[in-house]
């Protein structure tokens, strides 16, 4: 998979303490090829209320109101996922999936990338989301 390979490569050049970016596009050309999982690190309230990618699994990052750091995430990973297993992460704005890339990281997945740009994408000066980039900016295919 030249992308992944291309990814690393990216990372390792600039030092990033995780494997790699994708942009949506490319993200999306590996899942639906069956060549990566996404995992929405998202809570579930936004993965079923905002809306999610077509067949992503869900693992939280955090949990809660407030939010805190969800203990049982690596260990849901370990549980689903091989170490092995190319993992793309996405989040709302690609924060999270960052923190939650660099967790994977640590414990030994070395193909667990972030989704640059998130679900949502970055807020506009009116403070919405979706018109300036994103997944869903992108129109790419996405389910409530």
């Amino acid at each position: 998979m030249e992308i992944v390979s291309q990814a690393k490569t990216s990372a390792q050049e600039v030092g990033l303490p995780y494997a790699g970016d994708l942009t949506p596009e490319q993200a999306w050309l590996l899942a639906k090829t069956g060549k990566a999982v996404i995992v929405d690190v998202r809570t579930p309230e936004e993965y079923h209320l905002v809306g999610h990618v077509p067949d992503s699994q869900l693992v939280p990052w955090q949990s809660g109101n407030p939010a805190v750091l969800n203990p049982l995430f690596v260990p849901e990973m370990e549980r689903r996922f091989s170490k092995d297993a190319v993992l793309l992460l996405l989040c709302r704005g690609a924060r999270r999936s960052v923190k939650a890339a660099i967790a994977l990281k640590q414990a030994g997945f070395e193909s667990a990338l972030n989704i640059l740009e998130g679900f949502e994408g970055k807020a506009d000066a009116s403070g919405q989301r979706g018109h300036i980039n994103g997944w869903m900016f992108h129109k790419l295919p996405w389910i409530r």
